[in-house]
């Protein structure tokens, strides 16, 4: 099996777990998600095509609709990330100050 550097929750939470490695978050036609441990924002970078891609660059791939994460594209998605806060994603708001927003200052 192999580890994942995220857990989901519910039907729309994710939670990052590994400090190490970034997680890209792929829900569509969207724009592309990058979750640190710094942070979150929009990513503007190229997307590693395969799995040992994505680790040589420490970063993980997330397709939200795949069966091994929710299986359906999301309108929103929280995230709890390893800044201690969560956030949202609100894909309705694209290109707005409200697509990613802090929902939770600490959530620990």
């Amino acid at each position: 099996m192999i580890e994942k550097n995220f857990i989901t929750s519910g039907r729309n939470t994710i939670i990052h777990k590994n400090r190490k490695f970034d997680l890209l978050i792929i829900n569509g036609e969207n724009p592309v998600v990058i979750i640190s441990n710094r942070g979150i924002g929009e990513y503007k970078g190229e997307i590693p095509r395969k799995r040992s891609e994505a680790k040589k660059v420490y970063q993980e791939v997330i397709d939200i609709s795949s069966s091994e994460c929710f299986g359906e594209e999301k309108t929103l998605l929280f995230i709890q990330a390893l800044d201690n806060k969560e956030y949202k994603i609100d894909y309705s708001k694209i290109k707005t100050p409200a697509f990613i927003k802090i929902h939770q200052e600490n959530y620990i």
